[in-house]
C-alpha cells in the first residue's frame, strides 16, 4: 500500500466509523478471549510491528529487542515457571494489515497479549477488535493521550513526558520563534496541540504548522517556508522513513543545526543511524532513554543485545528499550495475576487488572526504574533531552531529577480523569473505552 493522503484519509475515517460503533464497548462471553492456558504450555504473544514499509526503520528494531527479551526472560525461568511462544507478524506499514493480523494474532493464534504499533493511527486501528475481544494491547512508544481505555497497557511517555520539557528547553536555548511540521495523521496533530500549550506558557510564537502524508520524502515545499519564516527552532512530529528524509534535505538545502536546530520526539539512534550521523549531528530529541545512559544496566543491556543475533542493525534506542521493558511489565502483571486467580484462569483482562502499580526495577530496566500507573496504566518516568552527536549518539543535556506521572488528559482538565475503570468526568460519570 502506498501512504498518500486519500489513503491515509480513508483509512482513518475507516477506523472513526468503526470506533463510533457503541456495541464494540460491551463483549460478550463469545466475544472476548476464548482460550485456557495449560500449565506447561508455552504463553503466547503476539508481536505485531511493521518488518516492511515506511514504518520499518524503528518497528524492525521492535521485533528483535522483543524476541531478544523474551529469550532473555525465557531463559531465567520463563513467566510463572512457562516460556513465552512469540508469534510474528509483518504488519507492511499498512493500517488495514495491521487490524488484519491482530484478529488472527487474537481470534487463530489465540495469544494472550499483542505488543505492537508505533503509530497512534495503527493503533486506533486495531483498538476496536482489542476492546470487543476484551484483549491486551502493550503499546512500547509515546503517544499523544486523551484517551481511556481498559485494555492497553503503554510503556512510552505521554505529551506531559515529552514535549513539556522539550519546548521550554529549546525555547530559552535557541529563541521563541518556531516553526512546526509532521507526519499528516492524529499522533503528530495531537502531540502539537499540547506543544502549542507549552509553546505559549513559555513565551514562544509559532510561525507556522505543515504537515506531509506519512510515508513522503518531499520536503521541498516545507523547507521553503521555513526559509521564508526563519524561526530559531523546528519542531518535528515527522516519523519513520519520512523523518530520515527530513533531516537529509534539510542538510542538503543548506540550513545548519547550530543556528535552527529541529527539536524531535522521535529522531532517534536508529533513524540517524539510517539517515548518517551527519545528518542528525546538533538535532535534539526527548526521550526516557538513550543509548549513552551510563548505569550498570545500561551498560550490560547494550553490550549483549549488540552482540546477539538480535543486534544486527548496530544500536539500541528509546522505542525498542520501551518495547524491552514492555515484556517485563507483562511478566510482572502475568505473575500477579496467577497469584491471584490461578494460572489457568488467567485472562489479557486479568493481566491488564493486575498490572497497575507493579514496577520494573533499575537493575532491569536500561532506563532505570519505572511502573504502571494503578489508573491510567501509563508509565512514570523520569523525561531526558538528548543533542546528536558527530558519532551519532547522544549527549544527554537536561535530564528530570524526579520520575513524572503519566497525565493522558494534561491539556484536557475538563474531560476528567482517566481511572481503571474509565473516564471519569467532573460530574462523576464514567465512560469506558475512551479513544
Amino acid at each position: 500500500m502506498q501512504f498518500t493522503r486519500r489513503n491515509l484519509l480513508k483509512t482513518t475515517a475507516a477506523a472513526s466509523a468503526a470506533l463510533a460503533a457503541p456495541h464494540l464497548w460491551l463483549p460478550t462471553a463469545s466475544e472476548a478471549w476464548g482460550a485456557t492456558l495449560k500449565k506447561g504450555e508455552p504463553i503466547k504473544v503476539g508481536l505485531l510491528f511493521s518488518l516492511t514499509g515506511s514504518l520499518a526503520v524503528p518497528e524492525e528494531d521492535s521485533t528483535l529487542v522483543m524476541q531478544y527479551a523474551i529469550e532473555e526472560i525465557n531463559k531465567a525461568g520463563g513467566v510463572a515457571g512457562v516460556p513465552i511462544e512469540p508469534v510474528i507478524v509483518d504488519a507492511k506499514s499498512d493500517f488495514a494489515v495491521y487490524s488484519e493480523k491482530a484478529k488472527e494474532l487474537i481470534l487463530r493464534e489465540k495469544v494472550i497479549a499483542l505488543f505492537g504499533c508505533y503509530t497512534s493511527a495503527s493503533r486506533k486501528a486495531i483498538l476496536p477488535t482489542v476492546m470487543q475481544r476484551d484483549h491486551l494491547l502493550y503499546y512500547p512508544t509515546c503517544y499523544e493521550g486523551a484517551e481511556c481505555t481498559q485494555n492497553t497497557i503503554c510503556t512510552g511517555p505521554l505529551a506531559n513526558q515529552h514535549s513539556q520539557d522539550l519546548i521550554p528547553f529549546m525555547v530559552q536555548q535557541f529563541g521563541k520563534r518556531v516553526f512546526f511540521v509532521g507526519s499528516n495523521y492524529v499522533w503528530p496533530k495531537e502531540s502539537n496541540k499540547n506543544a502549542k500549550v507549552w509553546l505559549q506558557k513559555a513565551g514562544g510564537e509559532l510561525l507556522g504548522e505543515e504537515y506531509i502524508p506519512l510515508g513522503s520524502s518531499e520536503f521541498g515545499p516545507v523547507l521553503n517556508k521555513i526559509r521564508e519564516a526563519k524561526p530559531d527552532f523546528i519542531f518535528s512530529t515527522v516519523v519513520g522513513a519520512s523523518d530520515i528524509a527530513f533531516h537529509k534535505q534539510f542538510k542538503q538545502e543548506g540550513f545548519k543545526a547550530d543556528k535552527m536546530p529541529i527539536a524531535s520526539l522521535t529522531t532517534g539512534e536508529i533513524e540517524t543511524r539510517a539517515m548518517g550521523a551527519e545528518f542528525g549531528a546538533g538535532h535534539f530529541l526527548s526521550a526516557p532513554y538513550f543509548q549513552t545512559l551510563d548505569n550498570p544496566t545500561n551498560n550490560k543491556f547494550v553490550e549483549s543485545f549488540l552482540k546477539s543475533k538480535y543486534g544486527k542493525n548496530g544500536t539500541t534506542h528509546y522505542n525498542m528499550e520501551e518495547t524491552y521493558t514492555s515484556a517485563y511489565v507483562f511478566k510482572a502483571g502475568f505473575e500477579k495475576a496467577a497469584a491471584a486467580v490461578g494460572f489457568e484462569n488467567v485472562t489479557p483482562r486479568a493481566i491488564r487488572d493486575h498490572s497497575g502499580g507493579v514496577r520494573v526495577e533499575d537493575n532491569v530496566s536500561p532506563e532505570g526504574l519505572i511502573w504502571i500507573d494503578e489508573n491510567n496504566f501509563n508509565c512514570w518516568l523520569k523525561p531526558k533531552i538528548g543533542q546528536c552527536q558527530a558519532d551519532g549518539t547522544f549527549k544527554i543535556v537536561k535530564a528530570a531529577d524526579n520520575h513524572v506521572a503519566p497525565d493522558p488528559y494534561s491539556i484536557y482538565p475538563d474531560a476528567g480523569v482517566c481511572t481503571k475503570d474509565g473516564l471519569k468526568s467532573p460530574d462523576g460519570k464514567i465512560r469506558k473505552s475512551v479513544i
